[in-house]
Parts: C-alpha cells; structure tokens; sequence
C-alpha cells in the first residue's frame, strides 16, 4: 500500500485565534479540571460560527437555504487541487484566468499566501471574487476552498461571490491553512 501523507487543515481553536472584527471571539470556561480533583475535565466553549476553519451553509445567505447540521458531506469528501494563486487589484481577487485550463476536477483548494497567521485579521485578504465564482459554478465544481477568511472582501454588504456559489451549487470552505500544503492533487 502507497504512503499518504494527511495534512490537517483546519486552523487550531485557541483563545489567540483572530475573529471576524465584531464577532464572537472563541473562549473557554472550564467547568470541571482533573487538577481540582474533578473525576473528568470539561469545558464550556463560546464562539461564532466562523471561527477558525468553517463551512458556509446556504441558509448563512439563503433564508431557504440548507442549515449546516442538514449540509451533505458529500460535497465535501473526494479528489481535490490544491492551486497556488496569487490575488490581483485593489481590493485583492483571484484572477478568473487562473482557474482556466484546469484539469477536470469537482473540488479546488486556492492558496492565496505563504504564511498563514490564524492569530491575525487581516482585512485586506485575497477574496474569491464575482468573476471567480461565476468560473467556479461554470467549471462544474462541487466544493470551492480558500485559506482566507471570505469568499468576499472583508467591507461587502452584498456578498456576490457568496450569493453566485451558493446558487450555483458550489459548498464553500473558508480559513483553511494550507500553508504547508504543496499544490497538486489529493
């Protein structure tokens, strides 16, 4: 049997881990410690549903839309490219020509930057952008990713690249670390 390497990632959840400017941040209360005689630990966790790595459900922009708990797996689970692509203009998007001329696939993981930081928000991140999202729905794609916080610009109040997946068909992961993750297939 061949060798495989997993990768994790997903972003740690930690009391440093940065959150969307005016949202929940992650924090911990233990209710029970091992170390005060507990018989167990346990902790209460507090957080918005956007900390760390997360999946945008459709009901998140659709009031019809699928809430996360009844979200398929499916779109999730198979052969996916992991692409570096580097984001263009102000504010920062994925060109659309960097997902032309693709090999055939259902799932593509963009990795827009080097270091990945999950302690720090910054609000200049590289977005998916409309054209890019009207390429992705077009290509047939099942599952789009990005290790950036959005599919759209930190200051959208219409959120298009999001309403044009959604549509479309396509699940979304958002925050994912792959900064140790070589482009190719997995």
């Amino acid at each position: 049997m061949p060798h495989r390497h997993i990768y994790d990632i997903s972003e740690p959840l930690s009391e440093e881990i940065a959150h969307w400017p005016g949202d929940s941040s992650f924090s911990r209360e233990w209710v029970m410690r091992l170390d005060k005689g507990d018989a167990c630990n346990v902790s209460t966790i507090r957080m918005s549903t956007h900390c760390g790595t997360h999946v945008d459900s459709p009901f998140h922009f659709l009031q019809q839309g699928t809430t996360t708990e009844r979200t398929p797996l499916t779109p999730y689970l198979g052969r996916c490219l992991v692409l570096n692509v580097k984001g263009k203009g102000e504010p920062l998007v994925v060109p659309p020509e960097a997902l032309e001329a693709l090999p055939s696939v259902e799932r593509i993981l963009l990795k827009t930057r080097d270091q990945h930081d999950p302690g720090t928000f910054d609000e200049s991140f590289c977005s998916l952008g409309p054209q890019a999202a009207k390429a992705c729905v077009e290509m047939g794609l099942k599952l789009i990713g990005m290790d950036t916080p959005s599919m759209d610009t930190c200051h959208s109040k219409e959120l298009p690249s999001h309403h044009i997946l959604l549509h479309g068909g396509v699940v979304l992961l958002e925050n994912l670390d792959l900064s140790d993750v070589p482009e190719g297939f997995y």
